[in-house]
């Protein structure tokens, strides 16, 4: 019996012996980060170097350390080569531990040990608005009123290993992060911040992990500004420019109404009544909503959007737009923000 467990005990540990070498065989770690950043995300890549590369399945020990952003990899293939990208983000501390993982194919495990990463805090300038990425990009802006005093700005950003939940501005006291996507090592977002109508520019920097160094980016505030929504948007007024299709769509639709008249041609006919149409769209009454006493107003159609006022009193409004459950309209000195269906009155 004492040899029998003696032989036993052997097994078990060449068991684990072979577990621990199938690590440092097939599957290994092919970059691992000596230090990262207070909130950095950063990535962990392991490489596959089996001839089969059936099919795998991973399992992360979270007990051991961090959890994953994704718990599905980055892949990208060189040669006979694997390699499977996972995300982490750093959290306060002097150090980081990811996790664990164990490897499964349909007749093997293998196992890769949970790692330590040194942390750093970064000694940020008062420009730096919090965010860390390999690459940071705004791809639209947007400048429209919130109140009679102040602007809602909202950029529209792309990044690359970026912490962008974590982004603020020096100084503003309304700000948020929504519409936040993540795929890989790529993450979208809209930012949305309260700032004083004399406001000219926004200017923050970001840090950027590949250059090592702060980036400065600069937005202008201004209504006029190509890419910002325009007021014929945001408020039901008549601009110039849809006098000017009105009154093109009356002349076309005499025109053809006339030269119908004249030669009798079905062609006139058809152009005329479109022309009508169309121009009966213009003069259409817009939609109302009835909104709630004490209805909140969002700033933006999501859940964890900022709240910017309450309705004082129960009011009928034109409806400026719709997305999912929430009604775009206008509120007093022309506030515009987003209510709830909930919050609109009942008939």
């Amino acid at each position: 019996m004492h040899a029998f467990r003696t032989l036993l005990s052997w097994w078990s540990i060449l068991l684990l012996a072979s577990a621990l070498l199938h690590a440092e065989g097939a599957f290994k770690y092919s970059y691992l980060p000596k230090k990262v950043y207070e909130n950095q995300v950063f990535p962990v890549t392991i490489i596959d170097t089996r001839t089969n590369k059936e099919k795998i399945s991973y399992r992360f020990d979270f007990r051991t350390g961090i959890r994953t952003l994704s718990t599905k990899p980055l892949v990208i293939r060189n040669g006979n080569d694997n390699f499977y990208t996972f995300y982490y983000k750093a959290k306060d501390g002097m150090t980081v531990t990811i996790p664990r993982i164990t490897i499964r194919t349909s007749q093997e495990k293998f196992i890769l040990p949970s790692q330590s990463i040194a942390v750093e805090k970064l000694s940020a300038p008062r420009s730096f608005c919090g965010v860390l990425a390999a690459d940071l990009k705004m791809k639209n802006h947007q400048v429209s009123h919130y109140d009679e005093s102040n602007y809602l700005v909202t950029l529209a950003l792309e990044a690359y290993e970026a912490n962008l939940e974590d982004m603020y501005l020096p100084g503003a006291t309304e700000y948020g992060v929504e519409s936040l996507k993540r795929h890989g090592a790529k993450v979208k977002g809209e930012f949305y911040v309260v700032v004083p109508t004399s406001t000219k520019s926004l200017d923050f920097s970001y840090y950027n992990t590949i250059k090592g160094q702060y980036i400065m980016l600069h937005v202008p505030v201004s209504l006029m500004d190509s890419s910002v929504v325009t007021q014929s948007d945001l408020n039901p007024k008549e601009d110039s420019f849809e006098k000017l299709k009105k009154y093109s769509l009356m002349a076309l639709a005499g025109f053809f109404v006339l030269m119908f008249l004249l030669y009798r041609d079905i062609f006139y006919l058809v152009l005329g009544t479109v022309s009508i149409i169309t121009l009966l769209t213009f003069y259409t009454p817009k939609k109302k909503v009835c909104i709630k006493q004490g209805a909140p107003l969002y700033i933006l159609p999501t859940e964890n959007s900022t709240v910017s006022t309450k309705v004082e009193k129960k009011m009928e409004t034109i409806l400026l737009g719709e997305r999912l459950n929430y009604k775009k309209i206008e509120y007093k000195n022309g506030m515009i923000g987003w209510v709830k269906d909930e919050d609109l009155c009942k008939n």
